[in-house]
């Protein structure tokens, strides 16, 4: 389902967490007014085919106070009312949900809450002045579901002192805890915050590319046999976000990597790799430059791959390991 987003960056957050800059990652750098929000609204709704879900991303909805996001929730629940949106999805911190925030959105159309837990692993969350613990994400993620809101946990893999044992235990708990979506944000290191501060004083090193990619495409599997919607991998990219990164797992196409070695690890672990696909994921099945062709020959790993347009995703050995 299509989503309009309307981004209020680092509005409602009083934290300031290590790996943070809103206002980089989204391209935004101040919250849009009521007048400015109906206006994203209607634009967005005239080149829409489909009845969309109006979402409110960035900063942390939840934390903005009452009167100010009862604001935006009038002007979304309007659309609803008039048929021209289907719901609304917001996105805020685990510490931001009780129940008294709970009985104000039970108010509107709220269909979907994303927390962004980011890990479930404490040190990770202490060293990156997060400002909640695990239990946080789960007092509120159990909160969510009893209301019977769709549940949506957002991590960040390759945070200071992940590993790949704490990214695969923050995803399995996702899992536990109910949620349905999900978003993978390997870690990017951004000028200007606590993180930079951090890898250039080499208090923080970074995971490498191919090692945050193989940190992905390990939770992606976890979520992918669970059925939970993985709704991205890696951040929107834009050359606001291409100019402040400074190192960490940045790439352009980090979704389509990520993929990428979703399919080599499940060929390896295949006797010989039998891969269908449609034509369009050639990229994803072959890898960027042909990385898993290569890879699969290096290493003797007999495949071979059958196109078949009408497939939704890829399989490997008659099994799905992905779908789009």
């Amino acid at each position: 389902m299509a989503n309009i987003a309307v981004f209020i960056p680092h509005s409602g957050c009083g934290h300031d967490c290590a790996f943070c800059d809103q206002r980089s990652i989204t391209g935004e750098t101040k919250a849009p007014s009521f007048v400015e929000t109906e206006g994203i609204i209607e634009e967005s709704l005239s080149t829409m085919k489909e009845i969309p879900r109006i979402a409110f991303f960035g900063g942390s909805f939840t934390g903005i106070g009452v009167e100010l996001m009862q604001g935006y929730l009038s002007i979304a629940q309007k659309y609803v009312d008039e048929g021209r949106a289907c719901g609304i999805r917001i996105s805020t911190r685990p510490d931001y949900i009780d129940e008294k925030i709970l009985d104000i959105l039970g108010k509107y159309s709220v269909t979907n809450i994303e927390l962004g837990a980011q890990s479930m692993d404490d040190e990770v969350l202490k060293r990156v002045n997060r400002g909640h613990d695990a239990e946080a994400v789960r007092r509120a993620a159990e909160l969510i579901n009893k209301r019977g809101y769709t549940l949506g946990l957002q991590m960040m893999t390759s945070l200071p002192g992940d590993t790949m044992e704490t990214s695969l235990y923050t995803a399995r708990e996702f899992v536990r805890l109910g949620a349905k979506e999900t978003r993978i944000y390997p870690t990017v290191i951004i000028e200007g915050t606590k993180l930079a501060q951090m890898y250039r004083e080499k208090s923080f090193v970074p995971d490498s590319l191919d090692e945050a990619v193989e940190k992905a495409a390990a939770c992606w599997e976890v979520f992918f046999e669970n059925n939970v919607k993985i709704l991205r991998v890696g951040l929107q990219n834009s050359e606001k976000l291409k100019r402040a990164a400074i190192g960490g797992a940045y790439h352009d196409a980090m979704g389509e990597l990520v993929k990428s070695r979703v399919v080599r690890r499940a060929a390896e672990r295949a006797d010989s790799a039998e891969i269908e696909a449609p034509r369009r994921l050639a990229s994803v099945v072959l890898g960027q430059k042909r990385c898993n062709a290569e890879y699969f020959a290096e290493k003797n790993i007999p495949f071979k791959i059958k196109w078949d347009d009408n497939l939704t995703g890829v399989k490997i050995c008659g099994k799905y390991i992905l779908t789009i």
